[in-house]
């Protein structure tokens, strides 16, 4: 995989990553908070921004979405393939909520 490749992909993941954002910021501001683990500054912001905002901000090579995958406690309770993953999914969710939200320094 080449370098420009791998930036490419970054953009397509930025733009539908902050259009996928600014539809949930929009249609269910207090559900979008909690999945996206934003701040409601954050979300000011997402549901405030221009089209041509958008493209631009999606046109960094930085990945503007982060993962909440930094403990293994975390992923083990999504990936896990057992009978009860429903109950596995529901615990994850709330040691996801109980997390800090992003905010804007």
């Amino acid at each position: 995989m080449k370098p420009t490749d791998t930036y490419n992909d970054i953009k397509e993941v930025n733009l539908a990553y902050l259009m996928l954002a600014q539809n949930m910021v929009r249609s269910d501001r207090e559900t979008a908070v909690f999945r996206l683990g934003i701040s409601e500054e954050i979300a000011d912001i997402l549901e405030t921004l221009t089209p041509g905002q958008v493209l631009k901000m999606a046109s960094s090579d930085m990945l503007l979405c982060s993962f909440r995958f930094d403990d293994s406690l975390l992923i083990d309770l999504l990936a896990n393939h057992e009978r009860e993953r429903g109950v596995g999914h529901i615990h994850a969710a709330i040691l996801a909520a109980g997390r800090a939200v992003a905010s804007v320094a």
